[in-house]
C-alpha cells in the first residue's frame, strides 16, 4: 500500500489531471490518493466568503464561474455533460454563503465549510475520471473518516478515533481509493479543516495509520530545493533529507512540505518521496531515516515577512515564570513564534513572529504584563525583516559553519538583527533586513552549495579606450575564468558621460556598444541608486574615468559593502584625512578599495608595496619614473620632429590622459608619488611635495588643449636645447619622482649611463624601493606604464584580487 497526494498545482487543468491519472495508473500497488483543491479554487473560495460577509452579491457570480469551470473540467475528462456531485456541492455552498451574506458574519465554522468545498469538488471529479478510464477507483469522504475537535480553521485530529474508523473502512478499499484532503469533521458531524498543509496532513495521517510503504507528495517542482528557487536561481533539488532536516526546513519556511504534515509518517518511520507531476521520471527528494549522507548543509530555508518583538525589563531577571507566561499568552492567542533568542545581560528576549500576527502579539504581551513592570510597556515591535536558516544534520560535527556563514554575510554588507542556534545543532538561524534576503540567500547558497562557481557583478562607469579594453579582456577571458577558475562574471551596469544601461542578468558582452546609446540619460546619482537598489552580492564598482565628481561617490559606495576598483587618482590624493576615511570605510564595511592602476598602470607596484608593509618591512627611500607618457616623450624626442608633434603622437597611441597637460605638467606624477608615500605608511599632503616643471612659463597658461599645442610649438627651441644639453653630457632625460626623509619631489633630471633609469625604454615605468630589508640593492619593479591594454589588465587584476580574497 502506498499513499499519493496531489497538490493544487498538479490539478490546475484537465491536462494536469490527465498527467496525474497516468501516474496513478502506472503503479501496480494498491493506493490511497489524496487530492487538494484544483488550481486557484481555494483562493476563489476565500474571496467568495469575504464578498458574502461584506454584503457584496458578486459572490454569486464568482460561484457560478467556479461551478462552470469545474463542470467544464468534468466534461473534458469524463465526456459527460455535468456532474451531479459538483452541482450538489455548489448548491450547499450557495446556501451557506446566503447565511453569511444575510448575517454579515463569517464564522470560523462557516469558513471551514466554504474553504473545504474545493477538495470535495476535485476528489469527486478525479474519482469519476479514473472510473471512466477503467481504473478500479472508489471515493471516500474524509469527513467521515478523520475526526477532530471543534477548533475550526485548524482542528486537532483525534488519531485514536480516526484509526478505529479507518480499520473498519479499509475492508472496502479497491485498487485506487480517492480521499479529499484538508477536510475532516467532529464526532457530531460538523465540518472542520486541518489548517496550513492540511491535504499533506490528511495523506500523512492515512499513511501512518495504514502503515503505508511510502507517502508520495506530487507537486510542481522536482523535490525539496536547496533554497527558494524564486530568489536563488541556481538552487537545485536535494536527493535525500532526513526527517529531522525536513522538519527544520519546514519550520523555517520551506514551502514544499509543512511541519505538521509529515509528523504521522515521521513517527512511523515511513519514507516520503516528493516528486514532480510534470516530470515524473525525475527521482525527486526522499525523506527518510537513512544515514550516511555526507552533506554538511542540506538547505537554506527562509521566511520573507517577519516582525521582531523585543521585550525587556527587570521582571525577566526577577521572575522565574516570565517565559512560561510569555509563551503561554502567545499560544493561547494562536500566535506562532518562529524565532527566539535571549540576552541575559540585558534581560531582553527577542521573538521573531509572522508580520500578520505582530500587532496582535504586541497587544496581548503588553496586556499580560501591564501591572508587572513599566519597562515591559515599552516593548518594541520592529517590522521589515526576514528569517533564514542553514539546516543540516552534519553541522554539529563540523567546526566553523557559523563563522563561515556570518563572514560571508558580513563581506556582502548584510547586517544581522538576531541570531540563534537550535540545541539540536541542526540549524543556525538569523533575522536580517527584508531588503537583504535575496542577497543573503544567494551568497550563502554560493558559499555552501556552489563553492566551485561564483558570480561576480560589475558596475562600470567609463567606456573610453581603457574601458573598452577592459570589457574586451573580460569577453576574451570569460570562458577561461568560468571553466578553470569557476568565476561567472556579469556586467550589470555600464555608463559613459551621456547614457547608462542596466540588465539584471547581465549585459551581453557583444552587445553593450549597441545598447548603451539607447540607454537612459546618465546621472551619477541615478547610477549609484540603481546599483544599490539591485543589492547584488559580490558587487564591484569600477570607475574608469578621470572625473572628480565620480570619485566623490566612493565613500558612499564602500559603505554599501560594494568594493571599488579604479585608475582614477583623485580620491586617493585628496587630503590625508579623506584618504584614511576611504581606507577605514573599506575595512569597516568589509569592502575593498583597490587602486593598483593609480600608479604605473598594470604593474604590480602597490600590491607589492602592500605586501612589504604588511609583512613588517619599512620603506626608507624610493625613486621612480612614474609617467609612461613622459618617459615615452623623452625617449621618442630627438629633434627630428617637434616636441608638440611627439605629444600628439603619444596621445594617438593612447599613452596619455585624455588631456595630456595632466601628464606633462607633472601633476599626474605628483599624484602617483603621493599615493606611493601614503601606501608606504607615511602621512603626506599634495602641497608638501616639491615640483619643478620643465615646461616654459608660457606653456603653463593655456586655456585649451589646442592652445597648449600651439604654445609648445612656439617653444620648440627650448625643448631642442634640453635635448642637446643631455646628448652633449652623455646623459638621458628622465622625469623622476623621489622620496626620502619625509620629503618628496618630482623633477626632470639628466641621468648618466650608470643610473638604473638610463636604459629605461619606450613608455616603461620603474620603481626602486629601498627598505629595511632591501637596503643595499633596491627592490625593482619595471615594465610598461602606459597604454589602454596594460591599464585595463591592471583593473582586471584588481577585480580578480577582490574575488580571490573572499
Amino acid at each position: 500500500m502506498k499513499v499519493l497526494k496531489f497538490g493544487g498545482t498538479s490539478l490546475g487543468s484537465s491536462e494536469s489531471i490527465r498527467k496525474a491519472k497516468n501516474i496513478i495508473a502506472s503503479s501496480d500497488s494498491p493506493m490511497i490518493v489524496v487530492v487538494s483543491a484544483t488550481g486557484s479554487t481555494t483562493d476563489d473560495l476565500q474571496r467568495v466568503g469575504h464578498l458574502a460577509c461584506s454584503g457584496d452579491l458578486s459572490y454569486l457570480s464568482l460561484l457560478l464561474t467556479m461551478e462552470e469551470r469545474h463542470q467544464k473540467m468534468y466534461h473534458d475528462l469524463v465526456q459527460k455533460d455535468e456532474s451531479n456531485e459538483v452541482t450538489a456541492v455548489f448548491d450547499q455552498l450557495r446556501q451557506v454563503c446566503k447565511g453569511v451574506y444575510l448575517l454579515k458574519e463569517l464564522t470560523d465554522r462557516s469558513k471551514d465549510f466554504i474553504l473545504g468545498a474545493g477538495e470535495l469538488l476535485s476528489a469527486s471529479v478525479i474519482n469519476s475520471y479514473l472510473k471512466e478510464e477503467g481504473v478500479a477507483s472508489a471515493f471516500f469522504d474524509s469527513r467521515e473518516v478523520i475526526k477532530t475537535d471543534d477548533s475550526f480553521g485548524n482542528a486537532t485530529v483525534n488519531l485514536d478515533r480516526t484509526k478505529e474508523i479507518l480499520d473498519e473502512l479499509k475492508n472496502q478499499f479497491v485498487d485506487v481509493n480517492v480521499f479529499p484532503g484538508f477536510v475532516a469533521s467532529t464526532d457530531t458531524g460538523l465540518m472542520t479543516t486541518l489548517g496550513r498543509g492540511g491535504s499533506d496532513y490528511t495523506a500523512s495521517i492515512l499513511a501512518g495509520i495504514l502503515k503505508a510503504d511510502v507517502l508520495e507528495i506530487w507537486t510542481d517542482v522536482d523535490g525539496i530545493m536547496t533554497a527558494d528557487p524564486r530568489l536563488v536561481k541556481r538552487s537545485h533539488t536535494l536527493n535525500h533529507v532526513s526527517y529531522k532536516e525536513a522538519l527544520e526546513l519546514s519550520h523555517f519556511g520551506a514551502k514544499v512540505i509543512y511541519f505538521q504534515s509529515i509528523l504521522p509518517v515521521f513517527k512511523e518511520g515511513i519514507p516520503v518521496r516528493v516528486k514532480n507531476t510534470f516530470s515524473p521520471e525525475s527521482e525527486g527528494t526522499l525523506i527518510s531515516n537513512e544515514k550516511g549522507d555526507p552533506d554538511l548543509i542540506k538547505g537554506i530555508a527562509s521566511t520573507d515577512d517577519i516582525s521582531v518583538l523585543s521585550v525587556s525589563g527587570n521582571y525577566l531577571k526577577e521572575s522565574a515564570n516570565f517565559f512560561a507566561r510569555l509563551f503561554r499568552v502567545l499560544a493561547d492567542n494562536n500566535i506562532q513564534v518562529v524565532f527566539t533568542t535571549y540576552a541575559n545581560a540585558e534581560y531582553t528576549v527577542t521573538l521573531g513572529l509572522k508580520s500578520s500576527e505582530a500587532k496582535k502579539a504586541l497587544k496581548v504581551v503588553q496586556a499580560e504584563f501591564r501591572n508587572v513592570d513599566e519597562s515591559l510597556q515599552s516593548s518594541v515591535m520592529e517590522e521589515g525583516y526576514s528569517l533564514l536558516a542553514l539546516v543540516g544534520e552534519n553541522m554539529k560535527n563540523q567546526v566553523g559553519v557559523s563563522g563561515n556563514m556570518f563572514n560571508v554575510l558580513g563581506k556582502n554588507g548584510v547586517s544581522i538583527k538576531a541570531i540563534a542556534q537550535g540545541s539540536s545543532e541542526r540549524n543556525i538561524s538569523a533575522i536580517l533586513p527584508k531588503s537583504d534576503l535575496s542577497k543573503a540567500l544567494n551568497v550563502l547558497h554560493e558559499s555552501f552549495f556552489l563553492s566551485e562557481m561564483k558570480r561576480i557583478n560589475l558596475f562600470i562607469i567609463g567606456t573610453g579606450n581603457v574601458g573598452k579594453a577592459f570589457l574586451n579582456q573580460i569577453t576574451k577571458q570569460f570562458s577561461y575564468l568560468k571553466e578553470h577558475h569557476h568565476l561567472n562574471i556579469k556586467v550589470i551596469g555600464i555608463a559613459n558621460s551621456r547614457k547608462m544601461i542596466f540588465q539584471k542578468d547581465g549585459i551581453p558582452f557583444s552587445k553593450w556598444e549597441g545598447l548603451l546609446p539607447e540607454g537612459e540619460k546618465f546621472s551619477k546619482e541615478g547610477f549609484i541608486k540603481s546599483m544599490t537598489d539591485l543589492n547584488y552580492r559580490n558587487s564591484i564598482f569600477i570607475d574608469i574615468t578621470a572625473s572628480s565628481a565620480i570619485s566623490e561617490l566612493y565613500q558612499e559606495i564602500l559603505r554599501k559593502s560594494i568594493s571599488v576598483v579604479t585608475p582614477n587618482k583623485i580620491a586617493a590624493t585628496r587630503s590625508y584625512k579623506d584618504y584614511l576615511e576611504l581606507k577605514s570605510s573599506a575595512k569597516k564595511y568589509r569592502s575593498q578599495f583597490l587602486i593598483e592602476t593609480n600608479v604605473c598602470a598594470g604593474l604590480p607596484v602597490l600590491s607589492t608595496l602592500n605586501d612589504l608593509v604588511r609583512s613588517g618591512d619599512q620603506v626608507i627611500k624610493l625613486e621612480a619614473v612614474l609617467s609612461g607618457t613622459l618617459n615615452f616623450l623623452f625617449n621618442e624626442y630627438d629633434g627630428s620632429r617637434s616636441f608638440a608633434e611627439v605629444i600628439r603622437y603619444a596621445k594617438e597611441l593612447g599613452y596619455t590622459e585624455p588631456d595630456p597637460r595632466l601628464d606633462i605638467s607633472g601633476e599626474d606624477v605628483m599624484r602617483k608619488l603621493l599615493i606611493l608615500i601614503r601606501e608606504s605608511g607615511y602621512s603626506m599632503e599634495m602641497k608638501e611635495l616639491g615640483s619643478t616643471s620643465f615646461l616654459p612659463e608660457s606653456c603653463l597658461k593655456s586655456a585649451s588643449l589646442e592652445e597648449f599645442y600651439e604654445l609648445v610649438e612656439k617653444e620648440e627651441e627650448y625643448f631642442r636645447s634640453l635635448y642637446k644639453a643631455s646628448v652633449d653630457n652623455g646623459t638621458k632625460l628622465k622625469f623622476i619622482a623621489s622620496y626620502e626623509n619625509n620629503k618628496g619631489s618630482v623633477s626632470l633630471r639628466e641621468v648618466s649611463s650608470s643610473h638604473p633609469f638610463y636604459h629605461l625604454e619606450g613608455k616603461d615605468n620603474v620603481v626602486l624601493f629601498y627598505t629595511n630589508r632591501y637596503n643595499e640593492q633596491p627592490l625593482v619593479i619595471k615594465g610598461a606604464g602606459a597604454g589602454a591594454e596594460v591599464t585595463a589588465s591592471g583593473i582586471f587584476a584588481d577585480v580578480l584580487r577582490i574575488v580571490q580574497s573572499d
